[in-house]
């Protein structure tokens, strides 16, 4: 049966569905939502809990650990890790990736309430969770600044006004402020005021809280009308608090005034933002994982304007970060590069065709066959992003092989004077299995990847379907439309060509392949060390996970020693900006301080665009490190930030290494001897590990005895400290827009010293003022300032970056035989955890794949040609490609990653290819009564044009992604280079060995007395005079 019969003899019907295929193409390329990568974020939920004064291991014991013991039981949590530090805790959930993030928040909200009962009565605020992934960085930070408003009054606009509808945004998961509290009423006791009046720090908290009610009263009622119940009951100002009676002496009111300095300010003032240099408030907005990044900032930028005019109008706001041009101008790039790639492939087939008609069949193929699989993309709900358009250019060098395959015979049957009609029919009947086999065998490949689990699976699975789709079009197209257009538009004259075996490269190959099957040891010498030197090159070539890209933007994260104040803190802040924004490669930078952690400061770079700037991102980062080691006390880890980023630890920088023991105690003691001994690897640079137990402490010694003597409880040391120390949030403010605390502490002289324990009152049951001094002895020790936790037990993760030249395998490597020579007890566990740990899996995957494809592809040929042996013949072409792909990217010093690896995988469908046209011809051949050596002599040398053209155009279509430049070319130049490094080499090399490959397997078959099927004739080399057909 000849399938394409139907469409020649239906010119008009095949031209309008060929048409509608385009037309329909068109549409859903303009329709397909844009996006870095395929959707491979696992399903993360950050859960937070605050009280406000509580120490990390206080924090840990009391609020992480129920938590975690709730959250642990939820179904689909992969990965658990908590980090409790000053009055705060955050415990980063991530889920399996099939896990609906909705049904997640649902389970993680029911585990919240289950813990409730168990946490402490003293907390603010019920814990509070956001789907989002703290690790990731941010998609957009927005400024706010101004020359007439407080600090306070910007965040309390952002918080009242900007926060609530950010956060609506579809793909928006988060939205923090950095740089700044809500305004508060905060109360700054003198305690030698407090103690000439006899008071206590309670009686001032007591009367806070009942000088601000705001109660239900409830209503009157007549028969005609009611009348509700109002008071003045609740506080407002500072004056309001001020004048608030704490009990009468001497026959006079005692205020709080007395005894207190009121005055509204912020609600933390341990805070600090900057921005390009001045004062700011900043909004750090974090994506919903698995929302599109740049339809959620387009959608937020929509939203800026009218933003802008319900702020104040003397405050500005600014988008000073954004993580969208760099991912545009990368999609702008490899689009140049697909179009590029046509260009290319329909040149190089005019160029051998040497006919305009001629080489406008194929070169309709290229377009209709791409258009087709972007309209496969709209309906699988695809997305245009790097991977899939990268699957896009370089199907472009191979969607044009079966027209050429299928045109080229045409044209042979036209050269030896067949009638075009006739010509058509037969050439497209004779070339349909050899075109079906082609197609079929490439799409076999990338079987395992659509069947794969994991990140890879899900990263690749739109690469691998883009291509499947591509070929199968491909296939549908040369089947269809080519015989149509070669029966319209082929000369109908007989033509008149020169004998192909007159042709200098036929000739010439004629004879060199006659001398190698005098030689056929020469070649099976080859054969055998291409497939050990792609063992060697394997273990050799450096390994790496995803190419590292140049987004433009850097994440740093200053670390200043642990006994560090604020102050401390804020000043090193203002200077390492200051030397940052100074970089003539960087556009802008922000950064904050304050919260959680007194010691540690975020900061944001975004660099000029890359045409602008003369060092890449990694340069840069080099080159401000060298500046700021110089700085005293404090050090700032940099990170490039990824498109891909896996895991839900936050570190300093890019990979991490995990410790875990069943006991702090063991945690301790091998903290340090692993912390020293990768300090000393040279592969690793950057390194900063989460647990730090070296901050200073005031630690109050309370005797027992006396502390009941006097009349006194622990609790009542607990709650003066509180009140005096902690920033105390004793009462709320509900105003209509937003509700504000009201803050006790000590005066800000009072907290500068530990001295100040010593002026300290107690008021015990018989209402005395008790010194702190009479029960107790302040001793300075050691303390932690967080406290990590991973899967429930202590945990130190340990962040580190690549030294120059050094690839993540080789550090991996060295770690792990780092990690062995410590003899870390079985209580003590250590592993790679976020991107290192999938690199891990990926280095154990990748021999699989490349086993799970080539017997895959095996099995397709054993069947499409009922063959145990022809399918090894066409396999033998493959090692020449590994070797060609991995000497390429050893030359240009290039990591086999991931996406070399893909690279690799698409080689092994398409250099089969050549093996599967000299392959057909042969068996023709041979069962006409040649033998084996006459017949694929003769089918090598038919099927030397299609060959060449088709080789040339795949490459061609590979070059613009391995010469790539501009914006994400990192990302393109592993695929491209590898493709083309493994045509080339395999081009040269197929073209011999095949041959041999199939005259030995034939003689093997005839040696085995027909076990395989029936003997191959016997020849003579010497007398191969076989002609071309």
């Amino acid at each position: 049966m000849n399938l394409s019969a139907v469409f020649i003899d239906r010119p008009v019907a095949t031209t309008l569905l060929s048409v509608g295929v385009a037309i329909a193409g068109v549409l859903s390329f303009a329709l397909l939502p844009v996006a870095p990568l395929p959707q491979v974020e696992y399903p993360a939920i950050s859960v937070q809990a605050s009280m406000p004064g509580a120490s990390p291991e206080t924090m840990a014991a009391t609020v992480a650990t129920p938590l975690e013991r709730a959250l642990g039981s939820i179904a689909g949590v992969n990965e658990m890790t908590s980090t409790s530090s000053q009055g705060s805790t955050r415990i980063s959930l991530q889920f399996d990736l099939e896990r609906d993030i909705n049904g997640a928040a649902r389970d993680v909200q029911a585990a919240i309430n289950l813990a409730q009962p168990l946490l402490p009565s003293g907390m603010p605020s019920r814990p509070s969770y956001r789907k989002v992934n703290p690790a990731e960085s941010p998609m957009l930070i927005i400024a706010l600044t101004s020359t007439q408003f407080s600090r306070a009054d910007m965040v309390d606009v952002a918080s009242t006004v900007l926060v609530q509808r950010l956060s609506q945004v579809d793909g928006v998961g988060q939205v923090t402020i950095g740089g700044g509290a809500l305004p508060a009423v905060r109360v700054a006791v003198q305690p030698d005021r407090l103690s000439a009046y006899g008071l206590s720090l309670e009686q001032v908290r007591q009367t806070l809280v009942a000088g601000n009610a705001h109660r239900p009263k409830g209503m009157l009622e007549d028969a005609q009308q009611a009348w509700q119940i109002e008071a003045n009951d609740q506080a407002y100002t500072p004056a309001d608090f001020a004048g608030l009676v704490i009990r009468y002496q001497n026959n006079r009111a005692v205020r709080v005034q007395d005894v207190a300095q009121v005055s509204e300010a912020m609600q933390d003032v341990r805070t600090d933002g900057i921005s390009q240099g001045k004062p700011a408030v900043l909004l750090v907005l974090y994506q919903q994982p698995g929302a599109n990044v740049i339809q959620a900032v387009d959608a937020v930028r929509r939203l800026l304007p009218s933003l802008q005019k319900d702020v104040p109008s003397g405050m500005a706001m600014e988008v000073v970060s954004d993580r969208t041009p760099t991912i545009r101008g990368s999609l702008a790039e490899i689009q140049k590069s697909l179009a590029m790639s046509m260009g290319l492939v329909i040149l190089v087939v005019a160029l051998f065709l040497r006919r305009w008609r001629t080489a406008l069949i194929p070169a309709v193929a290229v377009p209709l066959s791409l258009a087709g699989t972007c309209a496969v993309m709209y309906l699988f709900n695809f997305s245009l992003n790097n991977l899939s358009l990268m699957a896009l250019t370089i199907a472009t060098g191979f969607v044009v092989d079966d027209a050429i395959v299928v045109l080229e015979h045409i044209t042979r049957l036209r050269e030896r004077g067949m009638p075009l009609h006739q010509a058509v029919r037969q050439g497209s009947r004779d070339i349909g299995f050899t075109v079906v086999a082609i197609s079929v065998s490439l799409v076999a490949v990338f079987i395992p990847i659509l069947f794969m689990g994991g990140v890879l699976g899900r990263l690749f699975h739109e690469f691998a379907v883009v291509m499947t789709a591509a070929v199968l079009m491909s296939l549908l197209v040369s089947l269809t439309t080519t015989p149509m257009m070669c029966a319209k538009w082929l000369p109908a004259e007989p033509m008149a060509v020169t004998p192909r075996r007159r042709q200098p490269m036929v000739r010439w190959y004629r004879r060199s392949l006659a001398w190698t099957l005098r030689h056929q040891w020469l070649m099976w010498l080859v054969l055998l060390a291409t497939v050990l030197l792609n063992v060697s090159l394997y273990r050799a070539i450096p390994k790496g996970f995803f190419p590292q890209q140049d987004t433009g933007r850097i994440n740093g994260y200053i670390r200043a020693d642990q006994s560090s104040s604020f102050q401390a803190m804020q000043q090193r802040l203002h200077s390492m900006l200051a030397i940052v924004q100074a970089d003539p490669a960087v556009l802008n930078v922000t950064g904050f301080t304050g919260n959680s952690q007194r010691n540690a400061a975020q900061m944001f770079m975004t660099l000029k665009p890359r045409n602008e700037r003369d060092a890449s991102a990694d340069e840069v980062v080099k080159r401000l490190r060298a500046k700021l080691s110089k700085e005293p006390g404090a050090r700032l880890f940099m990170t490039p930030v990824q498109d891909l980023r896996i895991g839900a630890r936050a570190g300093g920088s890019q990979f991490e290494y995990t410790i875990k023991a069943d006991e702090l105690a063991q945690l301790r003691e091998w903290e340090p001897k692993i912390r020293r001994a990768l300090a000393k690897l040279k592969e690793l640079e950057d390194i900063n590990n989460d647990y730090e137990d070296r901050g200073l402490q005031t630690s109050i010694v309370i005797d027992r005895d006396a502390l009941a003597r006097l009349g006194l409880t622990m609790r009542d040391v607990d709650a003066t400290l509180a009140n005096a120390y902690s920033q105390r949030q004793v009462s709320t403010i509900y105003n209509p827009l937003n509700q504000y605390r009201v803050v006790l502490e000590l005066g800000s002289s009072y907290l500068q010293n530990p001295s100040s324990l010593d002026q300290l009152n107690v008021i015990n049951s018989r209402g005395q003022a008790v010194p702190l001094r009479s029960f107790a002895q302040v001793v300075m020790t050691g303390a932690a300032l967080s406290v990590s936790h991973d899967a429930g037990v202590p945990s130190d993760t340990f962040s580190f970056s690549l030294a120059p030249g050094v690839s993540l395998s080789q550090a991996t490597e060295a770690i792990h035989d780092t990690v062995a020579q410590l003899h870390l007890p079985v209580s003590v566990r250590g592993g790679f955890a976020g991107t290192a740990n999938a690199f891990e899996k990926s280095l154990k995957t990748q021999p699989l794949l490349l086993l799970a494809a080539l017997l895959t592809l095996y099995l397709v040929l054993g069947v499409l040609y009922e063959s145990l042996l022809h399918p090894l013949t066409i396999l033998s072409s493959l090692p020449s490609a590994g070797v060609g792909a991995l000497l390429t990217l050893t030359w240009f010093d290039m990591e086999f990653s991931v996406i070399a690896m893909i690279g690799v995988i698409l080689l092994i469908g398409i250099v089969k290819k050549n093996a599967i046209l000299m392959i057909d011809v042969a068996l023709q051949t041979q069962r006409r009564g040649r033998s084996a050596a006459q017949s694929i002599f003769m089918a090598a040398q038919s099927r030397l044009r299609p060959i060449l053209m088709t080789t040339v155009a795949a490459m061609l279509g590979a070059i613009p992604l391995a010469w790539a430049y501009g914006v994400g070319a990192e990302m393109r130049q592993p695929l491209g280079l590898s493709v083309l490094g493994g045509l080339l080499l395999s081009q040269l090399l197929t073209l011999y060995t095949t041959p041999i490959v199939f005259v030995g397997l034939e003689h093997a078959k005839a040696w085995t007395g027909g076990l395989f099927g029936r003997g191959a004739r016997r020849h003579n080399p010497s007398t191969m005079n076989g002609t071309v057909a």
